[in-house]
């Protein structure tokens, strides 16, 4: 990538770098950035988290946690030739949301609760540009009809947590939008989102683009992406940029080790051989989860939501079952169903014992045979108890601390799934994704369990740490024998693991059978439009698809 001259770019990044101070001393969070961003342009910035990409973003806009944080001489951020380092409050809040934007990686963290969309994307126009009220709503709609959020109007008195992921991501994008930012920096926009609202999203991103002429500062560790959508790239690791070119220049011929590792990192392999007589773990027949919807004064059941509708399914001992689907196909519901957590109508057989209708205090000895691995990891651990605490409350709960030392089996499934034992007395905040996620799977599996229900585990994680966890699961399970239920919308990730794949789509099967005949020649049309989108990450104009 040819660096250009302040005088042609729209954002200059020159010798930027970044201190934070800590207890521990200063960190220096990144080194020496120097890029440059034209008008109409798409940046990417790639690394692994940790890598700098969020920090960079953020000091873009000032927005790191001053004075915590510090500039060393000689850094400077250069914004249509004017420098932002060092500038104003005043000033600072000139440009944000109005000439810079930024969308943030997780959707329902940054949007208020409290407020309606509608309050949300009107509260930027009248900040910037003095709207009335009817003005605004006006402006609102047009926004939100811009960003293809169905019914528009119907939205305006929406709360985020009426929303879907997708729907969500399209409210954070219209209020980026609203005043026609000249850039938009856009970190992790596409991170836990299923794989056709991915396409959409990026589709959506470049045609907004290309209409407004905004250059793009797109942040992600998605390589596939980046192929798609941005021009040039800069790859960064432990604060530094270590390789930039033109994207076909860098992916097709890596210079650096480190993005010809991050280029050879995604998730590889073969799901294990099953023996076809192999024994059964878990069974589903005519698996039915149906939430009634209430109203009136007296709330009377008027309908039901059928989130899972008439399912079978059977897990085998070393057998894993993929469940993959858009959001609100009932993937999750039918893992919670078949664990005896949310009421189902329909046959649960757990090794032959149908334990539909049992009571909790007769399934809590199971329990230990049935355990979870959820998608947010740092959401799922306890940030007041040391690893060792939440990796051993299982044996506690079960009182199996007598049948071995507790501390010889925490120390043993943490070397099992590759922590150091000696962090044990450690928290979850002071760990990584991916380590964060190790624990999650070490917590299961101190129990000895025999089925698993892995939801979402791969989703957030980095795609080097994504292929060090599929490796890690597939060698647990061929170890211990495991018989996994595996939900995700990466089918990518499902393609390595899972020998057999069930598509779901309104809680019903839209196409069952063998992994290889689901990935190689899917039948129906919407398991075609998810691994088009999936594989190709082009936008599905199908129509198949609920878009």
């Amino acid at each position: 990538m040819t660096q250009s001259t302040h005088a042609d770019s729209l954002l200059s990044l020159r010798n930027l770098g970044v201190t934070f101070r800590s207890p521990a001393g200063p960190v220096e969070a990144l080194r020496g950035i120097d890029f440059d961003l034209r008008k109409g342009e798409t940046l990417a910035l790639v690394g692994e988290s940790g890598s700098g990409k969020s920090v960079c973003a953020l000091s873009i806009l000032q927005l790191l946690p001053y004075p915590l944080a510090a500039h060393p001489a000689g850094s400077s951020v250069m914004f249509k030739g004017e420098e932002l380092l060092g500038a104003s409050q005043r000033r600072l809040r000139q440009l944000r949301g109005n000439e810079i934007s930024m969308i943030f990686q997780e959707p329902m963290t940054s949007l208020n609760p409290l407020h309606t969309v509608e309050k949300q994307v009107r509260e930027v126009l009248f900040l910037h540009k003095g709207y009335t009220k009817q003005a605004a709503r006006q402006r609102t709609l047009e926004l939100l009809e811009m960003v293809g959020l169905q019914n528009p109007a119907r939205r305006l008195n929406a709360y985020p947590h009426e929303l879907s992921g997708g729907q969500r991501q399209r409210v954070m994008i219209a209020m980026a939008l609203a005043n026609e930012p000249d850039l938009l920096i856009a970190d992790e926009p596409t991170t836990a989102l299923d794989v056709t609202i991915q396409a959409q999203i990026l589709k959506l991103l470049r045609d907004l683009q290309s209409e407004m002429h905004m250059s793009l500062l797109l942040i992600t560790h998605d390589l596939n992406v980046v192929r798609k959508n941005a021009q040039n790239v800069c790859i960064m690791t432990e604060g530094q940029i270590v390789e930039r070119g033109t994207v076909s220049e860098v992916f097709d011929n890596p210079q650096h080790s480190y993005t010809q590792r991050l280029l050879a990192a995604e998730p590889k392999g073969q799901p294990l051989q099953v023996r076809p007589d192999a024994p059964l773990v878990m069974q589903g027949d005519d698996i039915k989860v149906h939430f009634p919807i209430r109203k009136g004064l007296l709330k009377r059941t008027v309908d039901h939501v059928k989130a899972v509708d008439g399912i079978d399914i059977t897990v085998r001992e070393g057998h894993t079952v993929g469940v993959v689907g858009e959001s609100g196909s009932g993937k999750t519901t039918l893992g919670l169903a078949l664990l005896r957590l949310v009421s189902s109508q329909g046959e649960i057989l757990f090794e032959e014992r149908n334990i539909q209708g049992w009571k909790s205090k007769r399934l809590r000895p199971l329990r230990r045979q049935m355990q979870v691995v959820f998608q947010d990891p740092y959401g799922s651990l306890s940030p007041r108890m040391s690893i060792a605490e939440i990796v051993g409350e299982g044996l506690k709960v079960h009182e199996l601390e007598g049948e071995e030392d507790a501390e010889t089996r925490i120390i043993r499934a943490l070397q099992e799934v590759g922590l150091d034992p000696d962090s044990r007395h450690r928290y979850p905040h002071e760990f990584s994704g991916g380590q964060r996620q190790r624990i999650a799977i070490a917590r299961a599996i101190v129990l000895q369990p025999r089925f698993i229900v892995l939801d979402e585990p791969t989703s957030a994680l980095d795609m080097s740490v994504q292929a060090q966890i599929v490796d890690l699961l597939r060698d647990l399970q061929a170890r211990h024998k495991l018989a996994y239920l595996f939900i995700s919308h990466d089918l990518k990730v499902v393609r390595a693991l899972a020998d057999e794949v069930i598509v779901m789509k309104d809680g019903v099967v839209v196409e069952q059978g063998p992994s290889e005949d689901i990935f190689d020649s899917p039948r129906e049309p919407y398991t075609q439009a998810l691994l088009k989108a999936a594989f190709d990450m082009e936008a599905v104009e199908s129509g198949v698809v609920n878009l």
